[in-house]
């Protein structure tokens, strides 16, 4: 039978597959436990479903069954609590390399655009709360996070655009009302190019949206998100500093269980969750001005209260909208229902200038 202090030993030559330091030094080993044909660890991820879960419990599965006397070897994953959650986050900060452009940039708040689902308008939010912004009269940029799914150029350049060089960084492509824009689409040579790349690179490229492009001066950075709660989410919420995100839904219950997981995890990650906004919540016919709800009852005032969160507001089904979105257009769209969400979200966006990690 092996010691817990051989387990522990050996348990310090694993790494964290995407942080350089051991899984003893991050305090992710919670728990040792030894038997005549049993050792059992207890392995503590920042959040459930953590996307590298896999790789660290195999990782450590096989380096303690090594060990003469370990038998079976089980492991078990739970969920760090706020202090060790914390000495996570500020090791993998530690660690972050600055991009060449970083330093060069004034950016004074990130606000990312999520939601667990796809389907909900997170990119259409994002492109009007950019457009509210600026006519704000916002220095404003938006970093589209989407790298396998981009839709924000579509819906800012009717006839395409690329961005532009210079010895200070990679520069962002101007819409008409100069909105700054990087997007892999931008550098694709084909907007219907698909990209098919792993985590490690779509992570890569958002970290160089980030750091190599010279965003200049900028009251706002809209960050775009894909669906979900894995790779590219974890990269903005760990790599860029956050002032908050906005958290995007649609009337349907199931879109709202899903809503609620993006929350937890911004929850987790200490992310301040600016509020909630529901798209496509009903549509007003232009025929008898009546309102219909088309996809059933709302239940976002529901889904705020459970996850604890603010409701900024509701935007209606608007064929305009899309007709723009699909011509480039989005900057000519007049969003008077947008107007008193952003300026709600504006008075809940922290002062403190956004600082870069390291």
């Amino acid at each position: 039978m092996i010691t817990v202090e051989q387990a522990r030993r050996v348990l310090q030559g694993v790494q964290h597959p995407e942080v350089p330091e051991n899984l003893v030094e991050l305090r992710m080993i919670k728990d040792i436990t030894v038997s005549e044909e049993r050792t059992e660890i207890t392995v503590a991820l920042p959040f459930v479903n953590a996307p590298a879960a896999e790789d660290i419990e195999e990782s450590v599965k096989a380096t303690v069954s090594t060990l003469d006397g370990a038998g079976e070897v089980v492991v078990k994953l739970a969920q760090m609590n706020a202090q060790e959650r914390r000495h996570f986050m500020q090791v993998v900060q530690k660690h972050q390399k600055r991009g060449a452009a970083e330093h060069l940039n004034d950016i004074h708040s990130v606000i990312a655009v999520m939601s667990g689902k796809g389907g909900v308008g997170k990119s259409l939010v994002a492109g009007l709360l950019a457009v509210a912004l600026r006519r704000e009269g916002k220095q404003v940029g938006i970093l589209d996070a989407d790298i396998t799914g981009p839709s924000i150029p579509k819906m800012f350049f009717p006839n395409g655009a690329r961005p532009g060089s210079s010895p200070l960084g990679l520069l962002p492509a101007d819409t008409k009302t100069g909105i700054k824009v990087m997007s892999i689409n931008l550098l694709l040579p084909s907007e219907d190019q698909a990209v098919v790349w792993r985590g490690p690179l779509i992570s890569g490229a958002i970290k160089q949206f980030w750091g190599d492009v010279f965003w200049g001066d900028l009251d706002y950075l809209i960050v775009d998100l894909p669906p979900g709660t894995s790779d590219a989410s974890l990269t903005v919420m760990q790599s860029l500093p956050l002032s908050g995100v906005v958290l995007v839904s649609s009337p349907q219950d199931l879109a709202g269980m899903v809503v609620r997981k993006a929350a937890q995890m911004a929850q987790h990650l200490s992310v301040p969750i600016l509020g909630l906004v529901e798209n496509m919540s009903y549509f007003i016919c232009p025929d008898n001005g009546r309102q219909y709800e088309i996809f059933g009852p709302s239940h976002v005032q529901e889904t705020a209260t459970r996850a604890g969160v603010p409701l900024l507001g509701r935007l209606p089904i608007d064929p305009q909208i899309a007709r723009l979105c699909d011509i480039g257009a989005i900057e000519d769209y007049s969003a008077e229902a947008f107007a008193p969400m952003v300026r709600q979200l504006i008075g809940r966006v922290p002062k403190a200038k956004a600082k870069p990690f390291g």
